[in-house]
Order: structure tokens, then C-alpha cells, then sequence
């Protein structure tokens, strides 16, 4: 069994509130949720308004179906304009 992570801090775009960011944040995780076989979490920079740090993790039998979903989690953030990707880490377990 192979346990995939990746953590991850994002800049988020034309938002003035928490109550803002939260939408922004509530929206890319049911994305990905719904989209793929993951788990996200918030778990960073909670009293941030304009940044946000994430954290996903797929389990399979095979380091590479792990990471095809996690890249593919990767790019489909990516594609959101309201957000952008800056630091990242992977770990395997």
C-alpha cells in the first residue's frame, strides 16, 4: 500500500474577507472530492484572508496510480484563475 501527500500553500485572488476565502477554499476542495479519490484538507493559514495552505492524499496499491491522481489534482487546481499554486511538497509513505 502506498500513501501519497502533497501540502501545498495557494494565493487567492479578488478576496476581501475570510468569509470570502472560505467560499474560495470550500468550492476547490468539493472539486476535487468530487473529481478524483482524494482527501483535502485545510490545514494551514486559517486566520489568513489571501492565503490558504492545503493538504491531499491518495492511498493505492501503486506509487504511480498515486501520483497520476495527485498531479491530476494538481492541474486542475491549476486551471482555477481565482487561485495560484506556490509552495509544494510531496511525500510518500
Amino acid at each position: 500500500m502506498v500513501i501519497g501527500s502533497v501540502r501545498l500553500e495557494l494565493l487567492i485572488y479578488d478576496v476581501q474577507s475570510l468569509k470570502e476565502k472560505r467560499s474560495v477554499i470550500k468550492s476547490v476542495q468539493s472539486k476535487l472530492k468530487q473529481k478524483y479519490n482524494l482527501s483535502v484538507a485545510e490545514v494551514g493559514h486559517h486566520d489568513v484572508w489571501q492565503r490558504a495552505e492545503l493538504g491531499i492524499v491518495t492511498v493505492s496499491m501503486n506509487k504511480k496510480v498515486c501520483e497520476r491522481e495527485l498531479q491530476r489534482a494538481l492541474a486542475l487546481l491549476d486551471s482555477i484563475p481565482a487561485i495560484e499554486r506556490t509552495v509544494m511538497t510531496f511525500e510518500w509513505l
